[in-house]
Parts: C-alpha cells; structure tokens; sequence
C-alpha cells in the first residue's frame, strides 16, 4: 500500500515557521542535507500532497526555477521533479489549478487519501502547510515522518502538532547529523 510521507522543517521546539509564516531560520545552504534526504523521496514518491497556502507558494516557485541561468544543477533537477509529479490539492477556497500535473481533491482529505492509498504506484508526499500538516497528523493520515530538525529555538509559531490530542507511537528508522547543526529524522507510524 502507498505511504503518506511528511517531509518537514521542524525547529528544536516543533514549529513550522514562525507567527507569520516566517522561514528565514531554515537552512537552505547545506547542499550535504539536500544529498541525503531528496533523492529517496524522488525514488520513492510519485504524488504530492498539498493544501491551498503552500500550493499557491509552490506555483508561483518551482515553475521559474528551470528558467533561471543561475541555478545549480541539482536543484534544476529538483524542480523538474516537482514540476513533474502529479499534485492532489486541497482546498475548499480554490475552483481551479493550473500548475503542471495539479488536479483539485474530489473528497474531503480522510476520503481522498484513503482512496489514493488504495490505487497503484508510489509513495506521497507532503511538504508543508502548517495548517495541512497539522490535520493530516490529527487524523492519523500520516505513514512516516521526514523531519528536518533545525538547530534553533522559535520560541512561537505554528506548531507541527498543535492540533493533535492522541499519542502517535513512531520507530526511529534512519538519522544523520550534518555540520549545519541540522539532524535528518525518519521516523515510521506504529500502529498496532
């Protein structure tokens, strides 16, 4: 059966971004982190998940990255990639997408990705949203945790988990640490 992946930044204390949807606290220049946690996705992965905010952010980015002489190669190839994989987007505002390969979800999200996890082919991912990603976990929708953990304290923001009331028993299954400070966790659901 097809995964559910969240692939996430996360800092020290579980925030997402900050009060305003601040990111600047991301690192962004270690290209080892980039190395070891995008190609198993890219392996592995062949629908993206999104919600209505990181979908508009997403449009508007990935689109222009190949365009632009200055861009490493890596990451032409990367958006390439999210330019290419098939999107599921949820929203209850939007009545049209129009970035490559992006369709609106027919359901409500529990529906939706139940019936995607019954159809062939690879794993999903998620990549953010604050709001998202915080119902995904609430309603136990999530297969495994990619986690990004940062080394800095938000001390406010928008929680990964801020919504969830129930335990949600992980294994740790792979970590690396790199010189940035930044530590790569997969973590798998347990569900008994």
């Amino acid at each position: 059966m097809r995964k559910v992946i969240l692939f996430m930044h996360v800092s020290l204390d579980g925030f997402v971004c900050g009060p305003n949807g601040e990111q600047d606290w991301m690192t962004m220049d270690d290209d080892e982190v980039g190395h070891y946690l995008i190609p198993d996705l890219q392996k592995t992965v062949d629908t993206m998940l999104v919600g209505r905010v990181l979908y508009q952010g997403f449009a508007s980015f990935w689109p222009t990255v190949t365009n632009n002489p200055e861009t490493p190669p890596e990451l032409v190839d990367f958006a390439n990639w999210m330019n290419t994989t098939p999107k599921v987007v949820f929203s209850k505002t939007l009545t049209t997408v129009d970035w490559q390969n992006a369709r609106l979800a027919k359901a409500d999200v529990a529906t939706e990705i139940a019936t995607l996890k019954q159809q062939p082919g690879g794993d999903m991912v998620v990549f953010g949203g604050a709001e998202f990603v915080s119902s995904l976990a609430k309603l136990d929708l999530v297969d495994e945790y990619r986690i990004k953990l940062e080394p800095i304290v938000l001390g406010t923001g928008k929680a990964l988990f801020k919504d969830v009331t129930e335990r949600i028993k992980l294994t740790l299954t792979k970590a690396k640490s790199f010189d940035s400070g930044v530590v790569g966790l997969y973590y798998q659901v347990r569900r008994e």
